[in-house]
């Protein structure tokens, strides 16, 4: 199994939720909010901050928990609607998962075995 996070703007989260939605075999998601800061690389981009200014930006965590098949086709989803090609779209990072615990009965998953 794979751990999807996605940091996103919080102005492209709607698209990006209707294109999961739009998957054929899409598990579902856990959003939060966060606020930080990035290496401010890209035209333009820099972060001046100093003891006085503290230049932080809103944003959004999707995480994604789904099988090893699926987590190229909902990085790339995440991706294209995310984009917006202005320093700051965010990053999507994918983790293996080696156990899943479901609260609701106790049944475990392993590593990508249903």
């Amino acid at each position: 199994m794979k751990r999807i996070e996605a940091f996103v703007r919080p102005h492209r989260l709607s698209k990006v939720v209707h294109a999961l939605h739009d998957l054929p075999h899409f598990s579902g998601f856990t959003l939060l909010e966060a606020t930080g800061q990035g290496h401010g690389r890209g035209a333009g981009g820099h972060n001046a901050g100093d003891e006085d200014c503290l230049l932080l930006h809103d944003c959004r965590v999707l995480v994604v928990v789904c099988e090893d098949a699926e987590a190229d086709a909902v990085a790339e989803t995440i991706a294209r609607a995310a984009h917006t090609g202005n320093k700051g779209d965010g990053i999507i990072s994918i983790s293996e998962v080696t156990r899943v615990l479901r609260v609701r009965d106790a049944k475990a998953k392993s590593g990508g075995q249903p």
